[in-house]
């Protein structure tokens, strides 16, 4: 076993890092509660119910990645404060922007239902965004290089458990109370608070509230380094094809398949068992094999289910094979969501083996500036296309396969530049 190194100038030390990790650990679920209520598959539920179109759909999921751009602005004060005032800062703008969502039954009776929940859910991801912008950087920090997919592993294991149950309880109140999403966003709302409260504490070396980014040093990156370009092209082909498909497939459920809001809740239930099933597993996996056989099973396991979902959707043998719409769908996500955890964990691992250990803000922040225009404009032109070719008269189940199809094979075409960044 090799020795303990002193912490350089600048450094946590040992017992500062454990706390930090500690804090990470605890605070993150809250987090990811509040993020995902808001930016994920429940909004797209709340604005079918208000009655909204594919594209306005299309456009809501891609609030999230798309406002991940003000990171590059953010830059300017990372450096000038401590990146635990912009932690903090960020997600407090985001809970107080989330609140016309909690008054979700005034909403719908209002004739600007719409773009209110549209304005609401865009400025909770503009604080999101900002507080995003230090969370991996201060997270780097923490980490010893050897246990990063085991960490990340851990970290994300505890907050797909905590929304497991959250969408558990979320699915016996809404087959009790149709429509009653205001109390769902009241409760991810107080998990916002519970975060600020926990992060308001992670420990910050001194000195890193000196280091000075701006933003055009950034970007610069893409031009120098040849192994970020070949992880942002991979991650975006593979990321963008999952972001463009899966709001559509629960459009089709709701629309198509004539699922309740409480039936599709339960397949958002078997999405984060999968991950809670797998992502510590996967996190050990990396650190012993290596990102390469992770990055290639996840990849092509999801392109194949992306080919079987538009191959079955809704009517297809293998449907009805699955005993109706409800099994089979959550068959889909359990297994797209064991896919998408080990490819999310082998891309945090090859992304801070990239990014300096002593200076990362700026590869980690680029990295993600770069993927969110990806991740932003696949569901925002997927719901257009969709939107257009069902005005033109196209089937709608045509053109769901259709998006289904091509997601699968944009996950494929993912290994073309992961071949590179493995060599």
């Amino acid at each position: 076993m090799d020795a303990p190194s002193r912490p350089e100038a600048g450094d946590l030390e040992p017992a500062l890092r454990r706390r930090g990790r500690r804090l990470a650990l605890l605070s993150h679920p809250a987090g990811m509660m509040h993020s995902n209520v808001y930016t994920d598959q429940l909004p797209t539920l709340a604005l079918v119910g208000l009655g909204a179109s594919e594209a306005v759909v299309g456009l809501q999921r891609a609030f999230d990645p798309l406002c991940e751009l003000l990171q590059l602005p953010t830059l300017r004060a990372v450096g000038r404060l401590p990146k635990r005032r912009i932690l903090v800062a960020g997600q407090l703008l985001a809970v107080a922007a989330g609140l016309p969502l909690v008054a979700y039954a005034w909403l719908a009776a209002s004739r600007l239902a719409v773009p209110i929940a549209l304005a609401s859910l865009g400025a909770t991801s503009i604080g999101l965004a900002i507080s995003n912008t230090v969370w991996f950087p201060l997270l780097r920090g923490y980490v010893e290089p050897s246990r990063i997919g085991a960490f990340f592993g851990l970290l994300r294991s505890g907050w797909h458990l905590t929304l497991i149950a959250y969408f558990l309880a979320a699915q016996r109140w809404l087959a009790a109370e149709p429509g009653g999403f205001g109390a769902l966003f009241a409760v991810a709302t107080g998990a916002g608070l519970l975060r600020v409260a926990l992060v308001s504490r992670l420990p910050e070396a001194a000195a890193s509230s000196g280091e000075r980014v701006r933003a055009r040093d950034a970007v610069a990156l893409l031009r120098d380094d040849r192994r970020l370009r070949s992880y942002l092209a991979a991650m975006m082909l593979a990321g963008g094809a999952r972001r463009a498909a899966l709001p559509f497939a629960i459009v089709l459920m709701r629309r198509a398949m004539g699922m309740s809001d409480a039936q599709v809740v339960l397949t958002t239930v078997s999405w984060f068992a999968g991950g809670f099933a797998s992502l510590y597993a996967w996190g050990v996996a990396v650190d012993r094999v290596g990102v390469g056989p992770v990055f290639r099973i996840c990849a092509l396991g999801a392109a194949g289910l992306f080919a079987l979902l538009a191959i079955a959707a809704p009517d297809g043998s293998a449907l009805r094979a699955a005993g109706g719409p409800l099994p089979f769908m959550a068959a889909f996500f359990f297994a797209g969501s064991v896919l998408a955890a080990g490819y999310g964990v082998a891309d945090t691992h090859a992304l801070f083996a990239i990014a300096p250990e002593r200076a990362p803000t700026a590869t980690l922040v680029v990295a993600d500036v770069t993927t969110s225009l990806a991740y932003g404009a696949a569901p925002l032109l997927a719901g257009v296309a969709l939107d257009a070719a069902i005005r033109l008269g196209a089937e709608p189940l045509a053109a769901y396969r259709a998006l289904f199809a091509l997601a699968a094979a944009g996950t494929a075409l993912a290994l073309v530049p992961l071949r590179r960044l493995l060599r």
